[in-house]
């Protein structure tokens, strides 16, 4: 199925899929085929499952933080569910491993305790920091907690605050983050980052399974598109998620060469040397 995709970057998400009994065998075979993988993990199998991986360039994981200990703690409903993600990604980190996070904004996310979160994790040499607004699933009862696109361009200015996040490796592209700032408008183009579950290929994004199909190339169809999207679909309106804008962020820079560069001299050293290999 990742061959089917036709992407050079996989995402292994869950659930959680360090539960998996031979996740090491799944992303090693990943590995040889070529791809670049991104394990998402919630972090509290992490230290445990590490012999089970070996450091390779093309293997990151992802660890889902939300906040600083109190505030994670209290997302995920269980004491000590932050400083055991932070002792995984420590441990990692330590033994060799590419380390990223990534952190959803909801309504009342604290933009003062994220910055404390940004700094230990800047500090501790994480590659790189993701951000992505929340989005409102229809099967989720409690929507207070999501943003609209109004809400969540205030939020993320403060966020995003450059006197005070200059030196976190934030890993969305600038004209994304430019974007979540309100500083530019994109239009979704969430077919670049196709979804495939034990149900299929998710028809027609990551957010909104509608339908699962057995081809990825269905996901592809230009008329499928004139159905989604923000002035499209009515469910799109509020969407910022990162898997239909950064994709749509990284298209538009690299459209024309100027773009390109400008992508390219923003991105960290990390990032280029992994690109260049």
């Amino acid at each position: 199925m990742a061959r089917e995709s036709g992407a050079p970057v996989v995402s292994v998400t869950g659930g959680e899929p360090l539960i998996h009994p031979r996740i090491g065998e799944i992303i090693e075979r990943l590995i040889e085929e070529g791809f670049y993988i991104y394990l998402c993990t919630n972090g509290l199998l992490l230290r445990e499952k590490l012999k089970n991986f070996e450091p390779s360039k093309r293997l990151a994981f992802t660890v889902h933080l939300d906040g600083t200990e109190e505030i994670h703690d209290e997302v995920t409903n269980r004491e000590g569910t932050y400083e055991e993600a932070f002792a995984g990604i420590e441990e990692a980190i330590e033994r060799g491993f590419r380390v990223t996070t990534n952190t959803t904004i909801f309504e009342g996310s604290d933009p003062q305790d994220l910055h404390r979160l940004f700094r230990r994790l800047t500090d501790v040499g994480v590659e790189g920091i993701m951000l992505a607004p929340g989005y409102s699933y229809e099967s989720v009862e409690e929507k207070e907690q999501f943003l609209d696109r109004k809400r969540s361009r205030e939020v993320f200015r403060e966020i995003l605050d450059p006197q005070k996040t200059k030196d976190f490796p934030f890993y969305n592209s600038p004209i994304f983050l430019d974007f979540l700032r309100g500083k530019r408008e994109l239009q979704c183009t969430a077919w670049a980052a196709p979804t495939y579950t034990v149900r299929g290929w998710r028809k027609p994004c990551y957010v909104l399974a509608d339908e699962h199909v057995s081809s990825a190339e269905e996901l592809m169809e230009a008329s499928l598109w004139d159905e989604y999207g923000v002035g499209n679909d009515p469910r799109c309106g509020s969407c910022m998620v990162h898997s239909g804008f950064d994709t749509a962020s990284i298209i538009d820079s690299l459209r024309t060469p100027s773009g390109a560069v400008d992508l390219f001299k923003s991105a960290m050293p990390e990032k280029i040397s992994t690109l260049l290999s």
